[in-house]
């Protein structure tokens, strides 16, 4: 069952832009995409407030983010964070396995 972590980045004077920024360009994020279960590593700025960004983190299991979280990706990420004084709020969700219920899949536009 995929695990799915939501996390917010808030900062002041576009400093969680800045460091989504440079996790992309140094190729910390594209690193992250590869490691092992990773499913899904994408940065988003929420219209509303300019000084946070959500950062959608998918994994395969809780090994996977396990491994991610001993692996010294965690020690770059950490610095980074320290570096634009950034905070977090987190929210957690594990995928339905069963997909969408028939009452709200005609809801979706594909």
């Amino acid at each position: 069952m995929s695990i799915t972590v939501n996390l917010y980045y808030t900062g002041t004077n576009g400093n969680a832009r800045r460091f989504a920024q440079e996790m992309e360009e140094s190729g910390t994020a594209d690193a992250i995409r590869r490691e092992e279960g990773n499913l899904k590593y994408e940065y988003f700025f929420p219209m509303q407030d300019p000084e946070t960004v959500l950062l959608i983190d998918s994994w395969r299991d809780q090994a996977a983010i396990d491994a991610h979280h001993a692996s010294p990706m965690m020690e770059k990420i950490a610095a980074l964070r320290d570096k634009y004084d950034l905070h977090m709020r987190v929210e957690r969700y594990r995928a339905d396995e069963e997909g969408l219920p028939e009452q709200d899949v005609q809801f979706i536009r594909k």
